[in-house]
């Protein structure tokens, strides 16, 4: 009699995530991606924002599943929705953020000729941007399990619809407050991220927000006229890097010592809280991406015709710097993100479009390294919304590892069409949109910097100046929870009630955890990833 085999469990579970090529999921892919980035480009040139589309994805994907023909029914698997969601996010901030506003820099500065130009650089931002993220996702840096509040709410979200029960309850509440909360003007998507997120970055994000909206009032203070944001966002950027380059050098402190020797049993036993990403691979990624962002600037100033307006030396500081300005954009754009929920990326361009005009760079150039700082960041952040998700949706496979980097490459792969996507319907429509004065403010805010300049021998000072309790914040909260760059962050954004929502949010989040313990925790949680998506659907049935 022939010997059987005898298949080990984890064996037999073993199988491979979804693929984004398989021709369904494909033209599913390309459909959902086609209508974000409408919904994105409509949005950024009417209202000056673009929306978090990923719960508007998954509720398509879901509702695909239940059609039974067509082999429609393989969509009721949660990856599969997942790869829709990751795409149709993607494209959504790509054609908004990352492609629209950067091409509409040098228009509204009244140099159409460089449309083009800037398209080819802004696309080049945009996909070194998702390689970057895509490579160092997993990291120490930007760990899986941190908090991206959006990817927790399209993850519960896809959950809900594929389990039902309490936990779906919970998060249709949510849903249903964050809905009726913002017809009445809160933003709840404020209060959502508070019940997710990091307790001390999110306290200093609530601050940040009250200050901005009262201090005009009560102080007669115009923060961003005097560059208080900017300095505080320097001072805690400058730190931040330093951060980054200890975490890259491979240092370990006593305190990360013990943190880590506690983990070790937490970790056997959740092999998804194991970092999939080494500090060697990080230093390479991070490395590899700055010198594609300077390539990419190179090629920008060659068809942008930088060098005819600088001499060869100033070109070359000129791409430099716009490879400094790229990287260091998409990096504290993405730790906001991770850490709120929200992310400046228009007044951290804004800051380096204030140090270029400092370095004296002459305005087309400037512009043109405006509108390619201005594509690093966004797709950044959305994608690591996109694969928090999926890192919830596939955290119980078993064996992990394999399972967890193959649904990471699927993700990739699907934002990657949506990212091709945005970039065609952008280079289609952006003629007749700009025609028709349909220009994002953003971008004319910038070009209106540009032509004004500084106007005020006291804006370095203030700016240095402020950098200082900026640097001060940042060191004390250390880089796990970036609380200088939240603080900066709730100063740059103009949101009224913001900061109210989410403190509010954090004093009610700490009274239910108290009363419930790790089940109140986790109601938590799922309610405010309930609002984060009520205020999404909300916004979204207000452009439609």
């Amino acid at each position: 009699m022939a010997q059987q085999t005898v298949i080990a469990p984890n064996e037999a579970r073993q199988e491979r995530h979804p693929s984004a090529l398989q021709p369904l999921m494909l033209v599913i892919t390309i459909l959902v991606s086609v209508l974000g980035a409408l919904i994105g480009i409509h949005m950024i040139t009417t209202l000056g924002v673009a929306p978090n589309t990923s719960v508007i994805g998954a509720v398509i994907a879901m509702l695909i599943g239940r059609i039974g023909f067509f082999g429609l029914r393989k969509m009721r698997d949660v990856n599969r929705q997942n790869l829709a969601q990751s795409a149709i996010s993607g494209s959504t901030f790509a054609a908004a953020n990352s492609l629209i506003t950067p091409i509409a820099v040098p228009f509204a500065f009244g140099r159409a000729d460089l449309v083009w130009p800037m398209l080819v650089g802004a696309s080049l931002g945009l996909l070194i941007d998702a390689f970057v993220l895509y490579r160092a996702f997993g990291s120490k840096f930007l760990p899986a399990d941190a908090a991206w509040p959006p990817g927790v709410a399209a993850a519960e979200t896809i959950k809900a619809g594929d389990r039902g029960g309490k936990q779906a309850l919970w998060l249709v509440g949510g849903t249903a407050v964050g809905i009726g909360a913002s017809f009445l003007g809160l933003p709840m998507s404020a209060a959502g991220i508070a019940m997710i997120g990091n307790v001390w970055a999110l306290a200093m994000f609530g601050i940040g927000l009250l200050v901005n909206q009262y201090a005009p009032v009560l102080l007669d203070v115009d923060l961003a006229e005097l560059y208080i944001p900017h300095g505080v966002m320097i001072g805690a950027g400058v730190v931040a890097l330093v951060q980054v380059g200890m975490i890259l050098a491979g240092r370990v402190t006593k305190r990360e010592r013990a943190e880590a020797e506690a983990m070790r049993d937490v970790v056997a036993a959740d092999p998804s809280l194991a970092p999939t990403v080494q500090p060697r691979q990080l230093r390479r990624v991070l490395g590899s991406g700055y010198v594609a962002y300077v390539l990419g600037a190179l090629l920008l100033a060659t068809l942008g015709g930088v060098w005819a307006e600088m001499p060869v030396a100033a070109v070359i500081a000129w791409v430099l710097f716009a490879g400094v300005a790229a990287l260091v954009h998409e990096l504290i754009v993405g730790l906001a993100a991770m850490h709120a929920g929200w992310f400046p990326a228009f007044a951290v361009t804004l800051i380096f479009l204030v140090v270029g005009l400092l370095l004296q760079i002459p305005a087309v150039p400037l512009a043109l390294v405006v509108g390619y700082c201005a594509a690093t960041g966004p797709a950044f952040a959305d994608m690591g919304y996109d694969f928090k998700a999926g890192w919830i949706l596939r955290r119980d496979r078993r064996p992990y590892t394999a399972y967890e980097m193959d649904g990471r490459r699927q993700q990739m792969i699907a934002s990657m069409i949506g990212f091709a996507v945005s970039i065609g319907m952008v280079a289609l429509l952006w003629r007749g949109l700009f025609a028709d004065g349909a220009i994002p403010p953003t971008a004319t805010v910038y070009a209106d910097t540009i032509r004004a300049g500084l106007g005020d021998a006291d804006a370095i000072g203030n700016l240095l100046l402020w950098a200082i309790p900026g640097a001060v914040v940042q060191v004390l909260g250390g880089p796990k929870r970036q609380m200088g760059i939240l603080l900066a962050t709730g100063l740059l954004i103009a949101t009224a009630n913001a900061g109210w929502m989410v403190l509010g949010a954090l004093v009610l989040r700490g009274v239910w955890k108290k009363l419930r313990g790790e089940e109140g925790e986790r109601e938590v949680s799922l309610t405010g990833a309930g609002l984060i998506a009520g205020d999404s659907v909300f916004s979204l049935g207000k452009i439609l």
